[in-house]
């Protein structure tokens, strides 16, 4: 539930300016509060009660904001960077300003869905190793996948570093067979989120993963709608759903 904050708070987070910018525009006359003008920026509002409007429009002011991204390739899983482009160089600048953040990483080079928000408390539930969220990843990997493969992935597979992973599902999609050898195109299921893990799976079996796709994550499926580089808000049932997650663990 939101509390009361000051006005020009309110103003500056849903992108209407600095606070000294906002501080001067107030002053103009333009912002009322529940009709009436105000001129002290510092005025105590409540974003659930009070009615606020900028020249006549009315400010929609949210807490939380919860993103779906198709992530594109060459882009970083990071808030900022001073070399590479990250996920927030892609958002609008309203949706910057409510501050979100990547919720886990896609490697620079792995596609797919990607949940941004500035829920906390949602994100660390998501991310908790004691949670086993299960992701779901689409890979096209150079090499011929199979039942040996799945039997393995199953059990577990032992990564670089000794590691012993949880069991996956590993289902084998198709297979293309040309000059070059082998290439399977497989879903992969798994519960936890090591570095680089699904790479390193298939290293383990001798087969090297080319191209990686998340398409799933918890209750929360890609929309197949979205072009790589493109996002858009949660709908309501998406949002019940990681609710819904949440209140099942």
């Amino acid at each position: 539930m939101a509390k009361k904050m000051r006005l020009d708070k309110l103003l500056s987070h849903t992108g209407y300016g600095t606070r000294s910018e906002i501080k001067k525009l107030v002053k103009q006359g333009i912002v009322t509060v529940s009709g009436k003008v105000v001129k002290d920026s510092g005025l105590l509002v409540d974003p659930e009660l009070d009615e606020v409007a900028y020249d006549g429009e009315r400010v929609m002011y949210r807490e939380v904001i919860y993103l779906m991204m198709n992530k594109p390739p060459g882009v970083i899983s990071a808030t900022e960077d001073k070399r590479e482009q990250t996920v927030i160089d892609l958002l609008e600048p309203e949706d910057q300003i409510m501050e979100p953040f990547p919720v886990g990483r896609l490697d620079k080079d792995t596609v797919g869905l990607l949940l941004l928000t500035n829920d906390g408390q949602l994100a660390h539930e998501l991310l908790s190793p004691r949670k086993h969220v299960p992701k779901t990843y689409e890979a096209v990997v150079q090499g011929d996948v199979g039942e040996k493969d799945q039997e393995q992935f199953k059990t577990g597979v032992i990564l670089d570093d000794g590691y012993v992973t949880m069991p996956s599902n590993l289902k084998i999609l198709k297979k293309d067979h040309d000059e070059g050898g082998v290439t399977s195109v497989i879903s992969l299921t798994i519960m936890e989120g090591k570095f680089h893990q699904v790479k390193r799976m298939f290293e383990s079996v001798g087969k090297k993963v080319v191209y990686l796709k998340r398409v799933s994550m918890g209750p929360l499926e890609l929309d197949t709608d979205l072009e790589e580089g493109t996002y858009r808000e949660l709908t309501d049932e998406e949002l019940a759903l990681l609710r819904a997650h949440r209140a099942s663990e």
